[in-house]
């Protein structure tokens, strides 16, 4: 967004809240009729609960249902709070199954069979059916709406089908095609259809299917998706029978959450899964007092080791001017190992099998690093102090570079075995850890060279 369109946005906000101050709402109704839908939709994150729920009633039917897809499932649920029955259960019967399912994990449990109970038979069959997937599995974001073919039809019979379900389906770009026990034996796009004549045999058109199971993770489903550069792809049970589609638009917004929730955790904060403005303070301090508090209990290791060190700076106490450099140097090491490897995990890139030759590379780079950093760190502190000091400097930095960087890069691996978020064991903790090990291993050099 460009400073004049934010300019705008903030304009048009303080617009809008003014006149629902004085009661003026013919005012916001024209105010949100020159917005964009992009702005719209950033006007909501912004304004305040109640106010938000008064803009919305205030948007035409067909627009308000397209503002409320594009809202994070967060905010959906916070709207949803806000709004009379007969609205919600509008909005909600509007929506795809897939995108309802969303809102749904948001929502209290009580909430959920009211509004599944104001769906017609049809809707609510389809929305169940998505429901019944694990949580966070692919099967959760697919939707059942979809249009098929078999290898035997013609392209005329074909796009006849389309136009039939072009209302109802959530995509016609990638059709899967079927054979008579719904398995997939192939897909075709919608260009070649339209390209083709229309006596063409489908099986003479269409391409390999690469297909995700149901149960696969959202998240390495989506990456799947992404990584095929396709609109769509089928979605099969464990007996590869066809139940769904992942659309690139529904992968597009599975990656952008998990890469938020990966920041935050990276960051020692929880995901937020609402906008900022759009999140109470309480919650804020929520998300944040935990991991201080898991982090500050952690920091006392490091007191610990300074503590058991006391006596060796007393004697030389020139090694306290360089604790920060040591420390900071090591945990930022660590840290860049572990984003690495975090985002290679993700990628599908590494694999737990693969932390013996993660823990290799990895101690080679640490020892690179450390021989570079502990050459210059050393000869810069033996001219400025004495180079005995230089060389403690030198050798502690060499440490500390191969001990974080081996740390750092094993750590996301350890965590994904053992099915926790690498997110999680990442900055923070490897900060902690690299920080109380790195200041042991500073003073044990020191003491070994200095004869303390």
């Amino acid at each position: 967004m460009t400073t004049s369109q934010i300019l705008e946005l903030d304009e048009l906000a303080d617009t809008i809240q003014a006149s629902i101050s004085s009661g003026d709402l013919a005012a916001v109704v024209r105010a949100v009729s020159l917005a964009t839908m992009e702005q719209m939709t950033t006007l909501l994150e912004r304004l305040p609960l109640k106010q938000r729920a008064v803009v919305y009633r205030l948007l035409p039917k067909d627009r308000a249902i397209d503002v409320f897809e594009r809202l994070s499932p967060g905010l959906q649920s916070d709207l949803i709070h806000g709004l009379q029955d007969a609205e919600v259960a509008s909005i909600f019967a509007d929506l795809d199954p897939d995108d309802r399912v969303w809102l749904l994990e948001e929502l209290p449990a009580a909430v959920a069979p009211r509004l599944l109970h104001g769906l017609s038979s049809k809707e609510r069959q389809l929305t169940a059916e998505v429901l019944g997937y694990p949580k966070d599995s692919v099967g959760r974001r697919m939707t059942p709406e979809y249009v098929s073919t078999r290898a035997e039809s013609s392209v005329a019979e074909t796009l006849q089908r389309v136009h039939e379900r072009l209302d109802e389906a959530e995509t016609v770009y990638t059709l899967p095609v079927l054979d008579d026990s719904r398995h997939v034996v192939g897909v075709v796009s919608l260009r070649d259809l339209l390209r083709a004549d229309d006596d063409a045999v489908i099986a003479t058109i269409m391409q390999p299917a690469h297909f995700v199971t149901a149960y696969m993770d959202a998240e390495a489903a989506a990456r799947a998706c992404a990584g095929m550069r396709v609109l769509a792809v089928p979605v099969v049970d464990l007996e590869s029978r066809l139940v769904g589609m992942l659309t690139i638009d529904d992968a597009v917004k599975i990656l952008e959450l998990e890469e938020t929730e990966d920041v935050a955790r990276q960051g020692g904060v929880e995901p937020l899964r609402r906008p900022y403005f759009a999140t109470p303070i309480h919650s804020l301090v929520t998300s944040r007092i935990v991991w201080l508090l898991v982090l500050a209990v952690g920091a006392t290791l490091t007191v610990q080791v300074l503590s058991v060190f006391e006596a060796t700076l007393q004697q030389v106490t020139v090694l306290a001017l360089f604790v920060p450099l040591l420390i900071g140097t090591g945990g930022n090491t660590g840290n860049q190992a572990a984003t690495t490897v975090t985002r290679a995990i993700a990628l599908g890139d590494v694999r737990p099998r693969d932390i013996g030759r993660v823990l290799a590379r990895e101690l080679v780079v640490g020892i690179a690093l450390g021989s570079l950093l502990g050459t210059l760190g050393g000869a810069i502190t033996a001219i400025i102090f004495e180079p005995r000091i230089g060389m403690v400097i030198g050798l502690t930095l060499l440490a500390v570079c191969s001990m974080a960087a081996t740390i750092g890069g094993i750590m996301p691996i350890v965590a994904r075995a053992i099915h926790v978020d690498p997110a999680v064991f990442s900055n923070p903790f490897i900060t902690t850890f690299v920080d109380a090990s790195g200041l042991a291993i500073y003073f044990l050099i020191a003491k070994a060279i200095l004869q303390i």
